[in-house]
């Protein structure tokens, strides 16, 4: 007897996934004003972005291209010998610091929430450090509440975006105009669901066809996210910080799949200018290892 056939939209369903594959996609950087992130794109990209102790040092998006490291692709290009080698890009964004109301115009506001819709990723980074010399937008350094406003003005820019696409579908949903558009609209009507359950539209229960409507929208709640921790120097070193605790207990109840990436912007600021021995040395006296080198 011949195998049963297997429902094509099963095998969709496994192996489609939100956002789109590739070897040369795009992360953002984002996060409130003044907690790293254009030292991070400077150390991650070898690049020399102006990073400034004031709120929105950066305003036009700096964007630097970086090849990902593989030994497997190493071997390969090793053992093949080919006469051209391209290997795997990331598109490193750099974008400006995100406020509370930010998707009301805060700040540098929506124009910057708009290029994060542009990226198939998203780095999100805060501060756990104190430095008197370094202002903070909201007053004091508190790393679990900067994550909350970001992903909540991130929720919003979707809630805004969707509201308005089904607004103009509706009318000829209801009239039965174009009885093409239905799934697309019920669809969305499903996004604005999860959206309103204070949930990322990654977090939905999506099928297949689903998920090929949803990846044409570019939702931003709907991209994946690292976590990355801005620590000091002394902290990094001993591996000890009174937030990480704290933050990854939030991620686990908020986020459970995402990584968090502790790194210290300072130290990994002078490490990159060091020459290989220096760096090294420096590396064995402290019993550390460079988080992004």
């Amino acid at each position: 007897m011949a195998p049963k056939s297997k429902n094509p939209n099963e095998i969709d369903q496994r192996s489609l996934l939100l956002g789109r594959l590739g070897t040369s996609l795009k992360i953002g950087i984002v996060g409130v004003p003044n907690v790293g992130k254009s030292t991070f794109f400077n150390v991650l990209t070898k690049s020399s972005a102006p990073a400034e102790n004031f709120p929105f040092c950066t305003i036009d998006p700096n964007e630097s291209r970086v090849p990902v490291p593989d030994e497997r692709f190493d071997y390969l290009c090793k053992y093949y010998k080919p006469a051209s080698k391209v290997p795997a890009y990331l598109t490193v964004v750099d974008i400006a610091g995100l406020v509370r109301g930010a998707c009301e115009g805060q700040g540098l506001g929506n124009a910057f929430l708009s290029h994060i819709k542009a990226c198939d990723g998203i780095f999100h980074l805060c501060r756990a450090f104190e430095d008197e010399d370094v202002i903070h937008v909201e007053g004091e350094v508190n790393p679990v509440r900067d994550i909350e406003i970001i992903n909540e003005e991130l929720r919003l820019k979707d809630m805004e975006y969707v509201e308005t696409h089904i607004e103009k579908m509706k009318r000829f949903v209801e009239r039965g105009d174009k009885k093409d558009i239905k799934p697309e609209y019920d669809v969305l009507c499903k996004v604005k669901t999860v959206l309103e359950e204070k949930k990322a539209v990654r977090f939905g229960e999506w099928a297949a066809t689903d998920i090929e409507i949803l990846n044409r929208h570019l939702f931003i709640t709907a991209k994946p996210m690292i976590y990355l921790i801005n620590l000091s120097e002394n902290d990094y070193i001993k591996k000890k910080n009174k937030w990480l605790a704290k933050i990854k207990q939030w991620i686990d109840a908020n986020d459970p799949e995402a990584t968090l990436i502790p790194f210290s912007g300072v130290m990994e600021s002078k490490l990159v200018d060091m020459p290989e021995n220096e760096r090294k040395a420096f590396l064995e006296e402290k019993k550390n290892d460079q988080c992004l080198g």
